[in-house]
């Protein structure tokens, strides 16, 4: 099974799509907060599973803090992220959770398909 992961800059991606590798899952990273397609995530790669992962603003400044973060260009990458939020199959907060929890979460919902 194919695991898109998807979210805003700093949500934690990266760690994510590591984790879920790490643990025998086919789990790739998707960009669509850079992208002006709304549904850029199921064009190239579709995945069989779609993860949003959130945070908020001053989370993001927190985690990334030389970053160019504007609150106009976190809005935009909101909007950008819409598509996502309405066909995610998980949404999980991640600005008071640690990596852990997020795999936690992750694999839980996962090993219940």
């Amino acid at each position: 099974m194919r695991v898109g992961i998807a979210g805003i800059c700093a949500s934690g991606k990266s760690a994510l799509v590591g984790r879920l590798n790490t643990a025998g899952y086919d789990a790739h990273e998707i960009a669509q907060e850079h992208s002006y397609v709304p549904d850029m995530w199921r064009r190239i790669h579709p995945p069989d599973v779609l993860i949003l992962l959130t945070a908020e603003y001053d989370t993001v400044l927190s985690r990334r803090p030389n970053s160019l973060m504007t609150p106009s260009l976190f809005a935009l990458m909101l909007r950008r992220l819409e598509h996502v939020r309405q066909h995610a199959d998980l949404v999980i907060g991640t600005d008071r959770l640690s990596e852990e929890d997020v795999f936690g979460q992750a694999l839980d919902y996962l090993t219940r398909l």
